[in-house]
């Protein structure tokens, strides 16, 4: 993708791998490096950047991806694989590649409590234990989570066992990705 724009007002982000929370400036040229799950991964100041759904505005010249179902449609009933459909919209700002397909995912859970609405407890990992973008995915994902039809709560957990490796890309990420 590689296209240049500038920032038309201040945007909010968070600083790539580390997660640091930064405001850059308006004015500021940021180079577009992936577009995935509506967060916009941009090169600017010499470090990369996640802008997430809600500050993709203050990119000049960049219309956000289109939402998932058509306008008007009724929204689809809850389902486990509506929560991995909505876990697969989401992205390490690294990789060009969903969190389920990336491997990341290791426990989904849902529990339907008396009143119809659902509680649904995801486990996952990240690549490295260090990576400071660990809480701003888990967000992403949680609030993906949240917004389905009877949702009641959303938790996503960081967990490290197992470790993550390679070969717990999926098949097609593999594919994406080139490994194979």
């Amino acid at each position: 993708m590689h296209k240049e724009t500038v920032l038309l007002r201040d945007c909010r982000a968070a600083e790539v791998p580390a997660g640091t929370p930064a405001v850059l400036p308006a004015g500021t040229t940021v180079v577009i490096t992936q577009t995935l799950g509506g967060s916009v991964t941009v090169r600017a100041l010499g470090t990369l950047f996640r802008i997430a759904p809600e500050e993709v505005s203050a990119l000049r010249g960049f219309s956000a991806e289109p939402v998932a179902r058509a306008s008007g449609a009724e929204p689809a009933a809850f389902s486990e694989q509506l929560v991995w459909a909505a876990l697969r919209t989401c992205f390490d700002p690294e990789i060009p590649l969903n969190i389920v397909d990336l491997g990341l995912v290791y426990d989904l859970a849902v529990e339907r409590g008396p009143d119809g609405r659902h509680t649904v407890e995801v486990k996952m990992t990240l690549t490295a234990p260090g990576c400071g973008m660990g809480p701003v995915i888990a967000e992403d994902a949680r609030a993906k989570i949240a917004a389905l039809p009877s949702v009641a709560e959303a938790k996503v957990h960081i967990v490290w066992d197992p470790a993550w490796n390679a070969q717990m890309i999926s098949v097609e990420g593999r594919q994406v990705l080139g490994l194979e």
